[in-house]
Parts: structure tokens; C-alpha cells; sequence
């Protein structure tokens, strides 16, 4: 039997969007999105993101699930099957499962806090701490070795053991589930907390654009601010998408189907800048907390509001779900690289990738604390820090970049072929009005996003 022929398919269409909104819905969204509109003026940071999610990230995401559906294999060999024989395109294939993995290297111990946070605020634990109390929990929970790699270890078990189960009765059944579920924790939390008295300054702050406040930001820094995460919160660049578009059928075009992956993405983005800077407003709280206003920020916020303990445990679910559906969707990706590069069953790609996921997390897990001697960006620096560097400044950029010229340059896989396999089914279409747009201007904006990740 041919492996076309054994090659595992979705069950559903929206078994397609939700497990690809659930690869790039994670921590992007829920976490960096909040503190970014809090640090970069609100309204007009969301109106300027918005314009490049359409302009830079849309198109990439439409090519890299073309290159997927048309190869019908995982990120190992969808090169092979539709580069110019004698090219080498398909030596990006190595560094998509390499991304992959330094994506879980430290994405796992990161998914991991925000299960321990759940745990914490169903237990009580910040009931009756003040902020410094608050800080010391965050503090003495990455000081903690069992701690950290125990919690990783949950996420790295439960993401291959479902994944083993097959894709449509494992991932697919499970992201759906979860999807649902995380939508409409977050709709109850949203609704929550645009009610809370004073929040209506919050909700004007993230919805309504300030130019004024954009040119105290800097407009600079608010445009390079938002191109980044219009382009990271994606995930495009390591074969992410490709391998999802490789599950799917003809019947829907990619360009509509990539429509509706960044509207799900956006909304939850959306609704998470709801969900916290107008809490953040109607409790007096500074939007502008950076990373840390996830676990000290909210923890405080949560333990002045009525039943805050309940409303806290739901965040962290709701946090927990989003960054878990990106481990769910990654580790297919590494577990189908795996099984074409290998020859491997599912089951067997799933045990080998337990033991061996375990272990190339523990530098993260364990660089807080036994190994906080190493800093390897300089001095504060973690394993975390270096492993996000070289995925978000090097793998994903770059990435994108191949991606981009092999589907518009004649040397790789051209834009016809491209723009008829993007067509293909009903939907949206891509117009050869696009052409000259793609095939140059888009390479220059991630060539610029790149350039700005270095600086």
C-alpha cells in the first residue's frame, strides 16, 4: 500500500480551523497581546497589528498551508515533492523539525506555569497575599526544580499521549473539545470583566485609537511592536501550518481558509485585551506590566474581586487551554516529521518523542534554578530567553522568508503552481493582482521583521 494511500486525514472542516487557530492561538495572544496594547497606547497599537496581520501574515500563512496540501506530506518532505529536481529547498526541511523542537523546549515549561497557576488559584493559594506575597509565589515557583519539571512533564506526557491516539481520534477530538471550551471561558471572562465597575476606560483604552498616546509610545516602536506579533502570533515559518494543510482536502480554498485561521486568532487576542486591561483600569493597576502581569498583576486583581478565587481559576484554565492547544498542534507536527522521516508508527513517533521532549526541556525547567548559573544571553538570562531567541529571531523569520520565495520564484515552486493549488475549491481566491505584492514586497517585509528581531 502506498503511504498516499495510509497517509491520516481531518474529519472535518472544523477540525481544520480550530486545531490551526489552536497552533497559533497560545501565549502570543493571551499572554504578550494584553501587555503589548497596555505598553504600546491601546487602540491604535490594535489598529496598526491588525493591518499587518492582513498584509504580512494572512498571505505567508495562505503559502505555507498551499506548500502542505500540495505535497501531502509533513515538513520533511513536502520540499522534495515539489521542488525542481536538482534545488535545494528541501534543506529548510531540517530546520523545520529543529524549530519545532526548540519551540517545545522551552513553550512546554512556559504551558506548564500556567497549569500550576490553575492548581494555585483553585487551592486558595494568593487568597489573602498582598502584591510582594503575590511575587514571591511567581519567585519561589521558578526557584522550585521538582516544581518546574513536574509541571513540564504533565504538559510533555499529555500532549504525545493524545497525539498517539491518532489524528482524528486524538487531536482532533481533543482541540475541539478544548477550542469550545476555551471560547467560551473566555466570552465569560470577557463579559465579567468589561461589567466591572470602571472598566469602560479600559474597554475605550483597547478598542478606541489614541494618536496622541501612539506618538508618546513612539510610532516606530508601536509599528515594529505590531508587525512582530502579527507576524509570530502565527507561527508561520517552521512547517506549523504546512502540516495541517497536508490533512485536508480540496473542497475549501486556502485563502479563505486562512481568513478564517487569523479571525479566530484575532478574536482571542481581542477578547484577552478585554479580559484584562479593563480589570487592570477598574482596579487601578498599571496595563503597562509587561510579562509579569499574568502572574502578579492578576493574581492581585483576582483576590480584590467578589469570588476572585473562581474567576482566577477559569483564567488560568482558559490559559492553560490556549497554551495547550499550540503544544498539541507542534508536537503532531514533530510526531509526523518523525513517522515520514523514519518510517516510524504513531505510536512509536509518540513514546520516542515522550523521553526525548522530557529531556530537551529540562535545560528550561531547570535554568531558573540548579541551572541559573548559566546565562547565556548575558548576565539575567536564561535557557528560556536563548531558546526563544533563536525561534522567534532566526527559525520563524527566515522560515517565512523560504517559504515566500519558493512559492513566487521560478527556481522553486512558482507562483502558478502556488496560486492554483491556493484556489483550489471554493472561497476566497488569490488574484494574480497579488502577484507583484508577494512576490516582492512581502519578502521585504520579513526580511524587515527579521532585521528588527536582530536589533
Amino acid at each position: 500500500m502506498s503511504t498516499e494511500t495510509q497517509r491520516e486525514t481531518l474529519g472535518s472542516r472544523l477540525g481544520f480551523i480550530l486545531i490551526s487557530a489552536g497552533c497559533a492561538i497560545g501565549i502570543g495572544n493571551v499572554w504578550r497581546f494584553p501587555y503589548l496594547c497596555g505598553q504600546y497606547g491601546g487602540g491604535a497599537f490594535v489598529m496598526i497589528y491588525l493591518f499587518f496581520l492582513a498584509v504580512l501574515g494572512l498571505p505567508a500563512m495562505c503559502m505555507e498551508f498551499a506548500i502542505g496540501r500540495a505535497a501531502k506530506k509533513s515538513p520533511v518532505r513536502m520540499y522534495r515533492e515539489l521542488e525542481p529536481k536538482g534545488s535545494r529547498w528541501h534543506i529548510h526541511s531540517f530546520f523545520c523539525l529543529i524549530g519545532n523542537y526548540i519551540l517545545m523546549m522551552f513553550y512546554t515549561t512556559v504551558a506548564g506555569w500556567m497549569l500550576r497557576y490553575f492548581f494555585l488559584e483553585c487551592m486558595g493559594t494568593f487568597e489573602g497575599l498582598d502584591p510582594d506575597g503575590v511575587a514571591g509565589v511567581f519567585a519561589d515557583g521558578l526557584a522550585n526544580p521538582a516544581a518546574q519539571v513536574g509541571f513540564m512533564g504533565i504538559i510533555v506526557v499529555a500532549g504525545c499521549l493524545v497525539n498517539m491516539q491518532g489524528l482524528q481520534s486524538g487531536l482532533e477530538k481533543v482541540t475541539k473539545v478544548m477550542m469550545v471550551l476555551l471560547i467560551v471561558i473566555m466570552a465569560v471572562l470577557a463579559v465579567n470583566s468589561v461589567f466591572l465597575p470602571g472598566a469602560s476606560e479600559g474597554i475605550g483604552y483597547l478598542l478606541i485609537p489614541d494618536f496622541d498616546r501612539l506618538m508618546n509610545a513612539g510610532l516606530w516602536n508601536v509599528v515594529s511592536a505590531a508587525m512582530n506579533q502579527a507576524f509570530f502570533t502565527l507561527s508561520i515559518g517552521i512547517g506549523s501550518m504546512a502540516i495541517f494543510g497536508s490533512y485536508i482536502g480540496k473542497e475549501q480554498s486556502l485563502l479563505g481558509e486562512s481568513v478564517n485561521v487569523v479571525i479566530l486568532d484575532t478574536l482571542v487576542a481581542i477578547s484577552s485585551g478585554l479580559i484584562i486591561i479593563p480589570a487592570c483600569f477598574a482596579y487601578g493597576v498599571e496595563s503597562t506590566a509587561g510579562p509579569s502581569l499574568i502572574f502578579i498583576t492578576l493574581p492581585n486583581i483576582f483576590n480584590h474581586m467578589p469570588i476572585g478565587r473562581l474567576w482566577g481559576s477559569l483564567f488560568f484554565v482558559f490559559m492553560t487551554f490556549a497554551a495547550f492547544s499550540t503544544v498539541l498542534a507542534v508536537f503532531e507536527n514533530i510526531m509526523a516529521m518523525c513517522m515520514d522521516q523514519f518510517g516510524w508508527s504513531r505510536k512509536k513517533a509518540g513514546a520516542v518523542n515522550i523521553f526525548a521532549l522530557f529531556i530537551l526541556s529540562l535545560p528550561c525547567a531547570l535554568g531558573f534554578n540548579v541551572l541559573s548559573f548559566i546565562q547565556p544571553l548575558g548576565e539575567g538570562s536564561s535557557f528560556l530567553d536563548l531558546e526563544d531567541y533563536i525561534v522567534s529571531n532566526f527559525l520563524l523569520p527566515l522560515g517565512a522568508l523560504i517559504m515566500v520565495l519558493f512559492c513566487t520564484r521560478k527556481s522553486g515552486w512558482g507562483w502558478e503552481n502556488f496560486k492554483k493549488e491556493a484556489n483550489e475549491g471554493e472561497g476566497l481566491k488569490v488574484g494574480d493582482w497579488m502577484r507583484g505584492y508577494t512576490t516582492w514586497v512581502l519578502p521585504a517585509l520579513v526580511i524587515l521583521v527579521f532585521v528588527m528581531g536582530l536589533l
